[in-house]
């Protein structure tokens, strides 16, 4: 949990908001947990719980798969997305910690935190609301298209100047 607080709150920058610690009453017993809460700009928070005892760990931890493709994203500022990208330098992460993927409309900034989550940091490119706006119109189509079988690519926005 230590090194989860020095992770979020000194190097990305998001404040420790609601930290406690209490019984869960999610099981038989009364599992003692320590909660932390970091706050993100629109009031919500990332929330991570650490347990008193290993059992209750194993119950009420499933294992973080140690993959891209499952991670949550978080939209910043350029402003943001660069301080990020310098306190994590300074912190000493590097390859194969983080990593800068551009979508096209998107530049987002990935980092392995201490317990295996990969938050992403993304920052919209110019013309990347109409872009949305786009993508939400014929999003249910996409869908029901790659459910039948038709895998074909709708980003056609990546290596292009919008």
């Amino acid at each position: 949990m230590a090194a989860t607080r020095a992770f979020y709150e000194d190097v990305i920058g998001l404040p420790l908001v609601r930290p406690g610690a209490n019984p869960t009453g999610c099981s038989a017993g009364s599992a003692l947990m320590c909660t932390r809460f970091f706050g993100l700009a629109d009031g919500s928070a990332l929330a991570f719980f650490q347990f008193a005892d290993a059992p209750d760990a194993e119950e009420f931890s499933p294992p973080i798969p140690e993959t891209l493709f499952h991670h949550i994203a978080l939209k910043v500022d350029k402003l943001l997305q660069q301080a990020i990208e310098q306190r994590i330098a300074a912190a000493g992460y590097g390859e194969p910690q983080t990593f800068v993927l551009d979508h096209g409309y998107r530049r987002s900034l990935y980092i392995r935190d201490p317990n295996g989550l990969l938050p992403e940091f993304t920052l919209d490119l110019p013309g990347a609301e109409l872009i949305a706006h786009e993508r939400q119109t014929d999003a249910r189509a996409t869908l029901e298209r790659w459910l039948a079988g038709d895998h074909a690519s709708n980003n056609c926005y990546r290596g292009n100047t919008i």
